[in-house]
């Protein structure tokens, strides 16, 4: 459709892979001669987006690794001391 000459906007609001904020803001891009400045602007937009997300996720990994880490120090602690305890155990008594 680009090649025919409708504008970049047209198809990308038709499409459902991209929000209509982007076709919006492309339009006023193309409009005002400066696509380029608009799509830097969505770009740094979606990677703060993308930044923000990462965050929120590794707030709730560490806490959970925590736990398994803390497990898995737990149960190798008592496998090394089960059989101390019974040795000594066997020693004693």
């Amino acid at each position: 459709e680009v090649k025919n000459g409708k504008q970049l906007s047209e198809p990308l609001s038709q499409s459902k892979h991209f929000p209509a904020i982007v076709s919006q803001m492309l339009a006023i891009g193309e409009e005002t001669g400066q696509i380029d400045t608009i799509l830097v602007k969505v770009a740094d937009f979606y990677e703060e987006e993308v930044e923000t997300v990462i965050d929120g996720l590794s707030s709730l990994i560490e806490p959970l690794m925590i736990v398994v880490l803390g497990s898995l120090v737990g149960i190798i602690a008592a496998s090394v001391m089960g059989p101390i305890a019974s040795l000594s155990k066997n020693i004693g008594g």
